[in-house]
């Protein structure tokens, strides 16, 4: 008795044992994520559904979701795949017809983005952590693709270009191929034209995952598509955007000035540009202040745009690029270099979702239900991309997490990514070994780290015909009659 009354008493004072802890399946810990994201329907609080509405807001996002997660190419199949996802781990899913999934995300598709940008943005800054701002920015890119759509009516009527063949580089094909197309054509004739949609995507340079984006026809603008998404979304007052030769313009560059942000766009002899006094730009060709002053903006007696322009090398090529960053200390040539090279991978952006996630050919017939796959498409990618993101980013990433030596944004494997998510959805209710869930496989979605001994560029590349050098963009000093306006300008200001 006296030994079992001391094994009791050591017993007592020894520190209690630790619970076991129970092992996560791969539906648990997509619970999680959802939860993450998506922490209850407050979002949408603002939006007013009919009295018969069955689904919950919340639901039909992460049933959209699973579909466009899915890898199966038919969108019916696919439907039925996220079907089953969603009832192993909720019990049931939002909706159990193709049709009535369908039928709501046509009707709800922009009032739901317009609600889960802003969320991503703050899930965004949450993970992202240092890689947020670069030199105190927040890098945003802006760039256009397509995505070629079935050839149906509905299709052709919403996205083919009306005008289409009576360009002017068409005209000039034709003109200069008439004498060998003559015979060709009796026997090859032309197909007609193919649909396609138009995306315009403004994408976190850093963080690398899409910020927002817009779809139209073919034929759509990128500057107007740009100009609509700065007037609607919300941006940090430090936001640098970044963009190509094809995003030159007084209006996009007022605007993005007149909302208190900043640009730097690479220009050529598309963009005609003034300068006060014969300084050093006109003599030297490197850098300098110049105004953006055209005859439009003259007429309607508004302000000139105050610029900086530099020539950098990037690569083996001499570019020019304008900023309204005038101030050298704030944004140098170094990381204007920089800057212009991360742009880069918006374009790896649109390969990713035109290959890993197969959406190079859409495949709904009607037009808008084609724009509510392609929304979900990109909106299922840059979730997937950010809950990779927030694994490697997160306390318990990895043990070089530790040694505050975290995978780099740059790193994120998008294939990888989707096979961890894939692979882990297809087995939601197996409880996987240490090392094989779901959040360890988001964790290794990284790039091969082995140096490369060949290049990956293709052998064959067709040649453009129509692609010609940008050259440099044309600088001129103001005249009499504009230097009397500019005055008046700056004697109207100092008045008020």
């Amino acid at each position: 008795m006296a030994r079992k009354k001391a094994r009791k008493q050591r017993r007592s004072n020894q520190a209690p044992r630790r619970r076991r802890r129970v092992p996560f399946s791969n539906a648990d810990q997509f619970r999680e994520l959802r939860r993450w994201l998506l922490p209850n329907d407050g979002i949408f609080a603002s939006l007013r559904f009919h009295g018969n509405t069955s689904w919950l807001p919340a639901m039909l996002v992460w049933l959209a979701l699973c579909w466009s997660w899915s890898e199966s190419r038919n969108v019916t199949d696919a439907f039925t795949q996220a079907v089953e996802w969603c009832g192993l781990m909720d019990g049931n899913a939002a909706l159990t017809t193709y049709q009535g999934m369908m039928g709501a995300l046509v009707q709800w598709t922009d009032r739901f983005l317009s609600l889960l940008w802003p969320l991503l943005h703050q899930r965004m800054q949450e993970v992202g952590g240092r890689f947020w701002t670069v030199s105190g920015w927040v890098p945003v890119a802006f760039d256009g693709s397509r995505s070629a759509a079935p050839r149906t009516k509905s299709n052709e009527q919403a996205f083919c270009a009306p005008n289409y063949g009576h360009g002017k580089t068409a005209k000039y094909r034709k003109k200069k191929s008439k004498g060998l197309r003559r015979k060709r054509n009796e026997k090859n004739k032309p197909q007609p034209q193919e649909p396609q949609a138009w995306i315009t995507m403004l994408w976190h340079m850093s963080l690398r995952i899409p910020w927002m984006w817009k779809l139209g026809p073919s034929n759509s603008s990128e500057r107007a598509h740009v100009m609509d998404m700065l007037s609607r979304g919300l941006f940090p007052l430090s936001t640098l955007f970044c963009g190509d030769a094809g995003f030159v313009g007084y209006p996009l560059w007022a605007q993005i000035a007149g909302q208190g942000m900043y640009f730097l766009v690479r220009v050529g002899a598309n963009v005609n540009l003034l300068t006060e006094r014969d300084d050093c730009i006109i003599k030297r060709g490197r850098k300098g202040r110049v105004l953006c002053w055209p005859l439009a903006a003259q007429k309607a007696k508004l302000p000139p745009l105050r610029l900086r322009l530099v020539r950098v090398r990037i690569g083996r090529q001499w570019m020019w690029m304008l900023t309204n960053v005038t101030q050298p200390s704030r944004l140098t040539t170094q990381m204007i270099v920089a800057f212009y090279k991360m742009r880069w991978g918006i374009e790896v952006e649109f390969r990713g979702l035109k290959q890993t996630l197969d959406r190079n050919k859409l495949c709904c017939r009607n037009a808008q239900r084609l724009l509510a796959e392609l929304n979900w498409s990109i909106m299922a990618m840059a979730v997937a991309e950010l809950f990779a993101l927030k694994e490697q980013s997160g306390p318990g990433a990895s043990r070089s997490a530790a040694k505050n030596r975290r995978p780099a944004p740059e790193k994120r494997s998008l294939a990888n990514t989707m096979r961890a998510i894939r692979h882990c959805l297809t087995h939601l209710n197996d409880v996987e070994k240490p090392g094989n869930d779901l959040r360890s496989r988001l964790q290794r979605a990284v790039t091969d780290s082995y140096t490369r001994k060949s290049s990956k560029r293709a052998r064959y590349r067709r040649p453009n015909p129509d692609k010609k050098p940008l050259g440099a963009p044309e600088i001129r000093r103001l005249n009499p009659q504009e230097q009397k306006k500019l005055e008046a300008i700056k004697s109207k200001n100092s008045a008020a």
